[in-house]
């Protein structure tokens, strides 16, 4: 049987099957069309840039082996997304534990970043300062608020990659947007605080 010929712009089933008839080049095509993206899921979620690119090397070595059970019942790229999303909230959950430092995060010295004229943070502060409150949020939390604000995913997507029900994913991106915007306002009334 010959070989198809496949290439980044293949479809993603063409590019699976002929993984699936002995290509390894066709998984390389994978890795070339989706490493980027993949790891962007991942440091969403980790932050960090060396683990982010650890867990992405581990979610390409987990789809090596795992793609023969893909069934093509949801996309490509929602499987794919899973894989990372499940790897990243392993790392998470294990960095817990070992380090038990949940809300030790540095803490961003906002008045360097803001006037007391009341004049709005730059764009890096912001940016900062919503990480680190992403960064204070349970794991199943932090996951559903990146895949719902960041990858702009419908809650039923979430729910496939996730395996909980689309209800459960409302609950958590509200709860992720509350713990946000109390985590915002404290960072800013304790600014208040230090510059009166």
């Amino acid at each position: 049987m010959q070989d198809k010929s496949v290439d980044i712009n293949s479809d993603d089933r063409e590019i699976i099957e002929a993984f699936r008839d002995g290509s390894q080049s066709a998984f390389n095509i994978l890795i070339q069309k989706y490493q980027k993206k993949v790891y962007w899921i991942v440091r969403k979620m980790v932050i960090d840039h060396f683990d982010a690119d650890d867990i992405t090397q581990e979610v390409f070595i987990k789809l090596h082996s795992s793609l023969s059970e893909f069934r093509g019942e949801s996309k490509f790229f929602t499987y794919l997304y899973k894989i990372a999303t499940n790897y990243s909230l392993n790392h998470l959950s294990k960095k817990k534990r070992e380090t038990q430092r949940s809300t030790d995060i540095e803490t961003i010295d906002i008045a360097a970043d803001e006037k007391s004229s009341g004049e709005l943070m730059d764009d890096s502060a912001r940016t900062k300062l919503l990480e680190e409150a992403i960064g204070n949020l349970p794991e199943q939390q932090r996951a559903v608020f990146n895949m719902r604000y960041y990858d702009d995913l419908s809650y039923e997507e979430i729910s496939q990659i996730t395996n909980k029900s689309v209800g459960g994913m409302k609950a958590n991106y509200f709860h992720a947007v509350k713990n946000i915007q109390k985590f915002l306002s404290s960072c800013k009334n304790k600014e208040l605080m230090e510059n009166n």
